[in-house]
């Protein structure tokens, strides 16, 4: 991935604006990092806050060169411009992304969102509607699917290694939500806010915060879509309103066993894995050692798979930016993956030449909408303690 494509088919780097990211944000920076690690998008325009002022002066400090006071107005401004921003990258809160893809589709942009796409399916459904109308990419940053390694073990299910897939299982195991914070002086921290309350980040946090990327490693890897849910979801520490914590098991449309654990509430703990095992054997793919995956073979040692090309699948190879032995990548590289499969789209549409069909596998809004309907089910499921169907998405 050393090439850059926007300056070859383009002549130029495409240009980009984005929303949200100042002050607290937790995930507005890592998307401007992610967007320039490649070199293909130059950032031209900005809403980092909803305080304008802030938003100005943190744009400024940043080297932006136009900062708006509203979305709307980026949206506007740019598009009167011969230079303006060809695409947005959505950073905001949860609660504010529905209006900001209509926005942005409406103003003829291509759209990269971090998740969730929307605050419920009926949204996320007409969102579809929509991107398909305007013609425009619509990407989700699912980004632990642009890990090297995860896009490895996707190719090999497809590729038949682990042969028939029938158990799926994960963990996202967090600990900042590990005591009652809400009981303190201080009172909940700022970049915690808006999560915390259902109105604004959903109405689990654990499972729509970080369960829904276990959801999506599930079936990225698998390439099988969740049809039944049983969950339990809620807070593990007393006294607590947000869900802190989330329990699903699932069955897959092969039939495939599933479950994952999902929670903030685990003191002192920093854990994402998946596992998935067929009939063959099975790969076991941790954040802790993002650029190995353990191969479990039947009747035979476990083997060690690293970045060391030879023997890779395309995919894990493009996902890379030099020699596995050099060059140890995480997770800015995996969420710059996502960039450079926008990229790729993008260039497609306007006409220069056709994308890489792996750079196809991006999360997108169909993921999106996918997503709502597998939170939907689970909150349902964990309301009423039956097992609950999800509404499927062709």
């Amino acid at each position: 991935m050393n090439e850059n494509i926007a300056i070859r088919k383009l002549g130029r780097r495409l240009r980009l604006g984005i929303a949200g990211g100042a002050g607290h944000s937790l995930i507005g920076p890592v998307h401007r990092e992610a967007a320039r690690l490649d070199d293909l998008f130059s950032l031209d325009a900005a809403v980092l806050s909803s305080n304008a002022e802030r938003g100005d002066a943190e744009a400024a400090a940043l080297g932006i060169p136009r900062s708006y006071s509203s979305t709307a107005e980026m949206f506007a401004m740019e598009k009167a411009r011969p230079d303006g921003i060809e695409a947005v990258a959505i950073a905001t809160p949860n609660d504010s992304h529905y209006r900001i893809l209509c926005e942005a589709l409406d103003a003829g942009l291509h759209v990269i969102c971090d998740k969730p796409l929307t605050s419920t399916k009926a949204e996320a459904d007409d969102v579809l509607v929509r991107a398909k109308a305007a013609g425009k990419v619509v990407v989700l940053t699912h980004n632990y699917s642009g890990y090297a390694m995860v896009r490895q073990a996707r190719a090999m299910v497809a590729a038949g290694e682990l042969g028939k897939i029938h158990q799926i299982h994960g963990v996202y195991a967090l600990g900042q939500m590990g005591r009652l914070f809400e009981a303190d002086e201080g009172g909940v921290p700022p970049g915690m806010r808006w999560r915390i309350d259902p109105a604004r980040g959903g109405d689990s946090h654990a499972l729509v915060d970080i369960g829904t990327h276990v959801h999506h490693l599930a079936t990225f890897i698998t390439q099988l879509q969740v049809v039944e849910v049983m969950a339990d979801l809620g807070p593990a520490v007393q006294g607590r309103a947000a869900h802190d914590s989330a329990n699903v098991m699932f069955r897959m449309e092969n039939g495939a066993f599933g479950s994952f654990w999902a929670t903030k509430a685990a003191s002192g703990a920093s854990k994402l894995a998946i596992e998935v095992y067929g009939d063959k054997g099975g790969v076991l793919w941790e954040q802790a050692d993002a650029n190995n995956l353990l191969h479990m073979r039947q009747g035979q040692p476990p083997a060690l798979i690293g970045r060391q090309v030879a023997g890779l699948h395309p995919a894990a190879i493009r996902a890379m930016r030099g020699p596995g032995y050099h060059f140890v990548e995480g997770y800015r590289e995996a969420f710059a993956n996502m960039y450079v499969d926008f990229a790729e789209q993008i260039l497609a549409m306007m006409g220069k030449g056709a994308a890489d069909h792996l750079a196809l596998e991006a999360p997108s809004v169909v993921d999106g909408l996918r997503s709502m309907a597998f939170i939907e089910a689970c909150v349902a499921s964990s309301q009423d303690r039956q097992w609950r169907q999800v509404e499927q998405v062709s």
